[in-house]
């Protein structure tokens, strides 16, 4: 059974950083794909950035240019350092284990709790 959870949420003004992890606890951690997603009010999940097993990233136009997903395997763990923060940004972030299929992540049902961002204005 996989456990994934999240931590390093936080509030934060316009402009500020902050980085977020997530733990994977596994039998038989494999190094598979995985992704961060957010969640704002009243607004349906959204995928943020993806890293593949060989730690190559994929990031969408909103993350493009300010955060940066990375990954330690040793430590069974997934980062998302996060720059030049703005108020959209504010929502929970969620960790992911999932799989590529013809280029595209495909998410599976093992999430975290979420942390939780908020981006002052």
């Amino acid at each position: 059974q996989v456990q994934l959870v999240e931590s390093g949420g936080g509030l934060v003004e316009t402009g500020g950083s902050l980085t977020l992890s997530c733990v994977v606890s596994s039998s038989g951690f494999s190094s598979p794909p995985m992704a961060w997603y957010r969640q704002a009010p009243g607004k349906q999940r959204e995928l943020v950035a993806t890293i593949t097993s060989r730690g190559y990233p994929g990031y969408t136009d909103s993350a493009k240019g300010r955060f940066t997903i990375s990954r330690d395997d040793a430590k069974n763990t997934m980062y998302l350092q996060m720059s030049d923060l703005r108020p959209e940004d504010t929502a929970v972030y969620y960790c992911n284990i999932g799989q590529f299929r013809s280029g595209r992540y495909i998410y599976s049902d093992s999430w975290g709790q979420g942390t939780q961002v908020t981006v002052s204005s």
